[in-house]
């Protein structure tokens, strides 16, 4: 599976208050929280995201609270991926669950620009800046994550495994 979008850049230690905050936990609309995405940090996010688009960060993504609601408001954006040097753990492990990618690639961290039109093959680890004619590589997911992946989410996973 492939995606393609533009992407927007972030720092070191985007935290999941950053990434939602915490003013919005009390509703459990996706939609509700895909408006309030990042806006305490990038007031245009929510503004410009398009279906497909990539984040892109340098260390720590994800970091604080461990609040699943933060992969699901970047997911439910239109965010097709988060590339980053590294993430907090259970950032991690929550992303996986609800079925939103995420790549550790400190080269495609560090090279990628606000803007830049990104590729990105889940399968190979490939990674293509399109606008800068460059190719970095991210270690792919397992297979069973590709599933996880693929299917939407562990819950949507366990659903189809179960006939449901």
């Amino acid at each position: 599976m492939a995606v393609k979008g533009k992407a927007f850049k972030y720092g070191d230690n985007i935290d999941t208050d950053v990434i939602i905050p915490a003013r919005y936990l009390s509703s459990s609309d996706e939609k509700e929280m895909a408006a309030h995405c990042m806006e305490d940090l990038d007031k245009n996010f929510v503004k410009e995201v398009e279906a497909g688009d990539i984040i892109v960060a340098l260390k720590n993504f994800g970091c604080g609270s461990s609040r699943e609601h933060a992969p699901l408001a970047i997911k439910s954006s239109g965010v097709s991926c988060v590339i980053a040097k590294t993430y907090a753990r259970i950032f991690y492990r929550n992303s996986i669950c609800i079925g939103l990618p995420i790549l550790e690639c400190d080269e495609a961290a560090d090279n990628i620009s606000k803007g830049d039109t990104v590729e990105v093959d889940f399968s190979s680890g490939k990674i293509t800046n399109i606008t800068k004619n460059e190719v970095y590589y991210a270690e792919p997911f397992p297979e069973f994550m590709q599933g996880i992946m693929d299917s939407g989410g562990l819950i949507n996973q366990t659903r189809k495994k179960l006939g449901l």
